[in-house]
């Protein structure tokens, strides 16, 4: 994917292509693919794979915009998950962290780098998962 400006504004267009451009990164990631592949499988053109996504846009536009098509749960899918752990965690918003800053401006990808922050520590914490001090 090809982005020639970035963006200066979060809308419901661009949140899409920050969750369909950081996804194939977590694919490539080896500390984050396992999990994904375990759950959704190595393909994202399977059926799983664009629930996931569909699921995952409407759950920024909840956080970003106010949008109430969102209507999961996002923390309890993470009690089944086996082995997480801080350094996922960490991994996780390393990626996300690059991916927002591929596609947003420094001033509008700072939310989203708080947002994330904060949810990662909100799971760590009622997951009781130790943070690490890296």
């Amino acid at each position: 994917m090809l982005v020639s400006a970035l963006f200066t504004t979060i809308n419901e267009e661009n949140i899409e292509i920050l969750v369909r451009a950081f996804y194939p990164r977590v694919l490539q990631d080896a500390v984050l693919a396992p999990y994904f592949i375990a759950k959704l499988g190595d393909d994202m053109r399977a059926d799983e794979w664009e629930e996931h996504l569909v699921l995952l846009t409407e759950f920024w536009k909840f956080v970003s915009l106010g949008y109430d098509n969102y209507t999961g749960n996002p923390l309890q899918p993470h009690f089944h998950i086996a082995d997480l752990n801080a350094e996922a965690f960490s991994q996780w918003l390393a990626v996300f962290y690059k991916t927002v800053d591929t596609l947003y401006a420094p001033s509008v990808g700072e939310y989203f780098k708080q947002k994330s922050n904060s949810i990662a520590e909100n799971f760590m914490r009622k997951l009781r998962i130790l943070q690490t001090n890296s």
